[in-house]
């Protein structure tokens, strides 16, 4: 045996050890974006009935600031807030963006490791082996690209909710500043 047939050798079972890990990280974000499913059309559920918790919790949060002398401070604290809700909203629109990038690596690296076995079978006259592992590798590809079609299309949406909300929030928090800001009616008499 040659050294480069030892190095293919080596590469193999490398790919090998990979194929159980890429399996089931498939199958898991196949389920998480199940959840995320689930998830999406609950909240849509309650955005279509006018009830947007996270957003109310927010604008609760700025409401119940305590507003003090120094408006400086205050507008500091209510940016604070915005800012601080905006990243926890972002961050779950991020996880679907990586589980648009990840979904056809993993799909594809499911579909390649399955193919070397799939052609040693070919190679050795081993219909059923080929077959086998041509269904996984098809499989693993078709799951890839669902996971990331379905992470496009909810982080689509809720790019759409957390602009609006964002929005929203921004706008609260402007006129609680100038209702601190400006002298009411009462204060200049």
């Amino acid at each position: 045996m040659t050294p480069l047939d030892q190095i293919r050798l080596l590469l193999h079972a490398c790919a090998g050890l990979l194929v159980w890990p890429v399996i089931i990280s498939l199958l898991l974000l196949a389920v998480t974006m199940l959840v995320c499913v689930g998830s999406l059309a609950r909240e849509g559920w309650e955005r279509g009935r006018g009830r947007r918790r996270e957003q109310a919790a927010v604008l609760e949060a700025l409401e119940a600031l305590p507003v003090s002398g120094d408006t400086e401070e205050y507008a500091l604290r209510l940016e604070e807030v915005v800012q601080q809700a905006e990243r926890s909203r972002w961050k779950a629109v991020n996880r679907l963006r990586l589980a648009v990038r990840v979904g056809p690596s993993l799909g594809l690296m499911g579909t390649l490791i399955p193919m070397a076995d799939a052609l040693q079978g070919l190679a050795e006259g081993n219909l059923p082996a080929l077959a086998s592992n041509m269904v996984t590798a098809f499989a693993a590809t078709v799951i890839g690209l669902t996971i990331s079609l379905i992470a496009y299309l909810l982080s689509a949406v809720r790019e759409e909710w957390v602009r609006a909300d964002t929005s929203a929030i921004a706008f609260e928090a402007e006129r609680l500043l100038q209702r601190v800001t400006t002298p009411s009616v009462s204060r200049v008499r």
